[in-house]
């Protein structure tokens, strides 16, 4: 895979845009002139997604103020309020506000940020209204984001989703160990990936390393000998990792500065030397971060 194949495969996340965000952001929300900087770089080294969600504070509106020709976006829509009485003019509603706020006429892909929510009773009308913004040509592919993959063993029997969004890194091999890597393929649906650096938690350096981490030492210590003896940094190992996956058709990955940002472009070409069967984690509480704050 070439270079240029190999930065396509990327998706620039934007959840920094618009939120303080990340267990290892030092700097805040970025800038709009840096927003500016970070998505021309972006469009000259061929990365053509963005990856943005109502939930994400001012993303949304932060890329409506700058030139997103060339880019195609995809956006997730927030919980439905448990008092809702319509289903579909909410969807509707929310789509065209999340369009108007970036300044686009479409978006490329729409997510439910609570896919749960069409297990419920008002699953049936949810997905409806999904497909009715796709079939008006607003959206061109519906589908989810999920916490891991055991939250598809459910949802793909009820519904056939064009784009699935799910973590997947280097620690986290539940995507491959439970099949639903090859499914998604075979099933014709596309899937991006995320927090390939698990917020940054797997860039940073040891003794930077929160101590509410250090229960999960042995695997630290595994990552760091494999990189050693591999001769990559974490930023390449990481990203290698992932974009060396032909099943995932994005690696989404977030920035807070254009620093951030070249660098990543630049530690994407290369191969990834194969990873110890033994570097891997089950433990729930690692794999997701919304759950760290109770460490």
């Amino acid at each position: 895979m070439s270079t240029v194949d190999r930065l396509s495969r990327l998706a620039l996340g934007t959840v920094q845009f618009g939120l303080s965000y990340g267990v290892a952001n030092q700097s805040g929300q970025v800038s709009p002139e840096e927003v500016s900087l970070i998505l021309d770089a972006a469009r000259k080294a061929g990365v053509g997604t963005l990856d943005t969600a109502t939930a994400y504070g001012e993303s949304e509106k932060v890329l409506g103020q700058q030139d997103l020709h060339g880019f195609a976006v995809v956006t997730k829509l927030p919980e439905v309020p448990a008092d809702c009485v319509d289903v579909s003019g909410w969807v509707e509603a929310q789509l065209h506000t999340s369009l108007a706020r970036l300044g686009l006429s479409a978006v490329d892909g729409l997510l439910l940020h609570r896919p749960a929510q069409l297990l419920g009773a008002h699953g049936s009308a949810l997905f409806a209204a999904l497909q009715a913004q796709r079939e008006q040509g607003l959206v061109r592919r519906i589908g989810v984001s999920v916490y891991g993959p055991e939250e598809l063993d459910t949802l793909c029997q009820r519904h056939h989703f064009d784009l699935i969004q799910a973590p997947f890194n280097v620690l986290d091999k539940r995507l491959e160990q439970s099949g639903w890597l090859d499914r998604l393929q075979r099933e014709g649906t596309d899937l991006h990936v995320r927090s390939v650096f698990m917020q940054g938690l797997l860039l940073m350096p040891p003794e930077v390393r929160p101590a509410k981490f250090a229960r999960w030492q042995p695997l630290w210590a595994l990552w760091q000998r494999w990189l050693t003896e591999s001769g990559q940094s974490p930023l390449q190992a990481c990203l290698r990792h992932a974009l060396a996956v032909p099943q995932i058709e994005r690696v989404v990955v977030g920035v807070d500065s254009l620093a951030q940002w070249q660098a990543i472009l630049q530690s994407a070409a290369g191969p990834c030397p194969e990873v110890p069967s033994e570097l891997q984690c089950a433990d729930i509480e690692l794999l997701n971060p919304s759950l760290w704050n109770h460490l």
